[in-house]
């Protein structure tokens, strides 16, 4: 049986506020009892709980997608490897979706984005009259899109 640890130690040992375990026990994300003397305990196990969401949060997931994902681990025992291993292979491609867009913008903010402030040399040649704008609003050479070449 895992060991039970009081929320001031566990808050210490996950590296987060005491504030944020209780947060995260309201949206159902961990669970925790209670001492006779309604003080909150957590299980040792819910460490791992709670480094995952920290670490889902961390690569862009918001909190329905984790408990979203949460909701698939057993409850009747401690997750092992295996669950934890298939629980966050669902999520590789929104993760490698944001490497992506990361990517893109570290390589291409000094250049034409196509948000249309036209204020660079560059703009003049990949976003012309401002014709990004018609594929939608946004930076849309950095949602995809790319340049429309004019024909004079």
């Amino acid at each position: 049986m895992p060991k039970l640890i009081a929320i001031g130690e566990f808050a210490k040992r996950a590296g987060i506020t005491a504030s944020a375990l209780r947060f995260y026990e309201e949206q159902g994300l961990i669970q925790s009892t209670r001492t006779a003397g309604k003080m909150r305990q957590f299980s040792s196990d819910t460490l791992r709980r709670v480094a995952f969401i920290r670490a889902a949060q961390m690569a862009g997931l918001d909190l329905l997608e984790i408990k979203t994902a949460l909701a698939h681990l057993p409850q009747q025992r401690t997750p092992n490897k295996q669950d934890w291993q298939r629980l966050s292979s669902s999520w590789l491609p929104t993760i490698q979706g944001r490497i992506d867009s990361l990517v893109a913008l570290r390589d291409q903010l000094t250049s034409c984005i196509g948000c249309g402030c036209l204020s660079l040399k560059a703009c003049a040649l990949y976003n012309q009259d401002d014709v990004a704008s018609s594929k939608g609003p946004g930076a849309r050479y950095l949602l995809g899109d790319k340049p429309i070449t004019i024909k004079k």
